[in-house]
C-alpha cells in the first residue's frame, strides 16, 4: 500500500520537476517554475520518508531536518554575487553523495546476485562512483576559482589531453576488474583506486579551463551532478532519482551547448577541459588615449539621447547597483527615451546572473534583450551605458586573433554613437586581457565604484 502511494507521489513530483524546467525557461515564468520545483521536492522527500518507515524513518527525518536547516541558513546569508560559488558547492554535495552511496551500496548486505544481474548492478555502482567523484572534485575546484582562492588562469600541462585519456583508460580497466572480480576485497581495491584517479581527473579538467569560461563550467558540472543522481537512482532502484537526474543532466547539457555556441566554443572541448587555454602572447596592445568623463556629462548625454542601451556585468552585481539602475531606467523612460538592456549569455559568473538581478530590481522583462536580439541595433543607439562589464564588450574578440577570447561573440557596443563605461579602474576583466574598447574615440570612462557612480547619476537626472 505504502509503496503504491510512494510511486504515485514520485510520479507527481517528476511531473512538477518537468513543469519547473519549463517555467525556468523564461524570466516571466521563472517564479512559478521555482514554486513547482520546491513543491515537487517536498512531495518527493515526504513520500520517501513515508516509504522508508521503521528505524530508517527516524534517521532520514533527522537528515532531512539538518539538511533543510543548513539550506535555509545558506539561502539567507549568501549574497547574490556569491551564488555561483554556492551552486558549485551544491554540485559537489551531489557528487559526494553519489560516491558515498555507491560505496554503501557495494558494502551493504544484499540479496545474492549472479551472472548478468550482478554485472549490471556492479556497473551501476562503478559508474555512479566515477561520475560522482569527478563531479565532486571538479566542483570544488570551480568553487575555489570563482571564490578567487585559486587563480582563474588555465593550468596547461604538457600533453594534457593524452594524460586525461590515460587516466580515463585506467578507470575503464579498473572497471572491468571491479565487475569481474570474484573477491570483494579486489573489487573494493579497484573501486578505491578508480575514485582517486577520477578525483584527479576532475581537478585537472576544471583547472585547465580559463576563468572567463567558468559560467560554462558551472553549467556542465550541473549536468554531471544530474547524471550522478541518475546513476544513484539505478543503484537504489529509485525511479524518481533516475527521472530527476536525467532531467537535470540533459537540461544542463543543453544549456552548456547553448552557451558554447554563444561563446564560439566546442561542446566536446568543454567536456575534455580543453578550452580557455589559448596563449595571449600574440595579442596586440590597445592603442589610443583613455578619455575620462563626469557624472554631469553622462547625465547630459542620457537626457539628449533617444536610444539608450544599458549593458550590466559582474561589477554591477558586486556593487549591488541594480536597484539604482532600475530607477535610472524609469526616469529616462518617463522623459520619452527608449531604454533597453543588452545581456550577454555569460555575463556575471552564472548563466542568467544578470537576468535575475534585473528581475529582482523590477526591470520590465520586455526591455531586457539577449545579445543576438540587440547587437544589430547598436549602430542606431545614441548612448550605451556599460556597468561593470568588461570581457563581454571586448572588441578584441573580433579584432585580435591572438586574444584568449578570440572568436567569442560579444556585445558590439563600440558601434554606438557614444559608449560610457562605468568602472573602478583600467584593470583587466576575468579573462585577464586588456580591452581596446576603453581606448576608442567614442568611449568615455566613468571611473569609480559602480554603486556610487550610478547613485550620483540618478541624483543628477532627478535634479535636472
Amino acid at each position: 500500500m505504502l509503496n503504491g502511494i510512494g510511486n504515485m507521489a514520485w510520479l507527481g513530483a517528476a511531473t512538477l520537476f518537468i513543469l519547473s524546467l519549463r517555467g525556468l525557461s523564461h524570466p516571466a515564468s521563472a517564479r512559478r517554475g521555482n514554486l513547482y520545483g520546491v513543491t515537487g521536492m517536498v512531495i518527493a522527500v515526504l513520500a520517501t520518508l513515508l516509504v522508508t518507515g521503521g528505524e530508517g524513518l527516524q534517521i532520514a527525518l533527522i537528515a532531512a531536518l539538518v539538511g533543510g536547516g543548513l539550506g535555509a541558513i545558506l539561502a539567507r546569508r549568501v549574497e547574490m554575487t556569491q551564488m555561483p560559488q554556492l551552486v558549485a558547492v551544491l554540485h559537489s554535495f551531489v557528487g559526494l553523495a553519489a560516491t558515498l552511496i555507491a560505496f554503501a551500496n557495494f558494502l551493504s548486505p544484499k540479496v545474492a546476485m549472479s551472472g548478468v544481474e550482478r554485472a549490471i548492478h556492479d556497473t551501476e555502482i562503478y559508474v555512479g562512483a566515477f561520475i560522482g567523484t569527478v563531479t565532486f572534485s571538479g566542483s570544488i575546484v570551480a568553487f575555489l576559482k570563482l571564490q578567487g582562492t585559486v587563480s582563474g588562469k588555465p593550468l596547461v600541462l604538457p600533453a594534457r589531453h593524452l594524460l586525461n585519456a590515460v587516466v580515463l583508460g585506467a578507470c575503464i580497466v579498473l572497471g572491468y576488474r571491479f565487475v569481474s572480480a570474484p573477491d570483494g576485497g579486489d573489487a573494493l581495491y579497484a573501486l578505491i583506486v578508480m575514485c582517486v584517479l577520477a578525483a584527479a581527473l576532475g581537478v585537472h579538467l576544471v583547472m585547465a579551463i580559463g576563468g572567463a569560461d567558468m559560467p560554462v563550467v558551472v553549467s556542465m558540472l550541473n549536468s554531471y551532478s544530474g547524471w550522478a543522481a541518475a546513476a544513484t537512482g539505478f543503484m537504489l532502484d529509485n525511479d524518481l532519482l533516475v527521472t530527476t537526474g536525467a532531467l537535470v543532466g540533459s537540461s544542463g547539457a543543453i544549456l552548456s551547448y547553448i552557451m558554447c555556441r554563444a561563446m564560439n566554443r566546442s561542446f566536446v572541448s568543454v567536456i575534455l577541459g580543453g578550452f580557455g587555454a589559448v596563449s595571449a602572447t600574440a595579442s596586440a596592445s590597445p592603442q589610443g588615449e583613455v578619455v575620462a568623463t563626469s557624472v554631469d556629462e553622462v547625465g547630459s548625454l542620457l537626457r539628449d539621447a533617444q536610444e539608450v542601451v544599458i549593458v550590466p556585468g559582474y561589477g554591477m552585481a558586486v556593487a549591488q547597483a541594480q536597484g539604482t539602475i532600475s530607477e535610472i531606467t524609469r526616469r529616462l523612460r518617463a522623459l520619452g527615451i527608449r531604454v533597453r538592456f543588452g545581456i550577454h549569455p555569460v555575463a556575471g559568473r552564472l548563466p542568467g546572473h544578470m537576468n535575475v538581478l534585473l528581475a529582482e530590481a523590477k526591470v520590465p522583462y520586455d526591455i531586457v534583450l539577449e545579445m543576438d536580439e540587440i547587437n544589430e541595433d547598436f549602430t542606431s543607439t545614441d548612448v550605451v551605458l556599460v556597468i561593470g562589464a568588461n570581457d563581454i564588450v571586448n572588441p578584441g574578440a573580433q579584432e585580435d586573433a591572438g586574444s584568449p577570447i578570440a572568436g567569442m561573440p560579444v556585445l558590439e557596443v563600440w558601434k554606438a554613437r557614444t559608449v560610457v563605461v562605468s568602472k573602478r579602474s583600467m584593470a583587466t576583466g576575468y579573462a585577464g586581457v586588456d580591452n581596446p574598447l576603453f581606448y576608442k574615440d567614442n568611449t568615455r570612462m566613468l571611473f569609480g565604484d559602480a554603486k556610487g557612480s550610478v547613485d550620483a547619476l540618478l541624483r543628477q537626472l532627478e535634479a535636472a
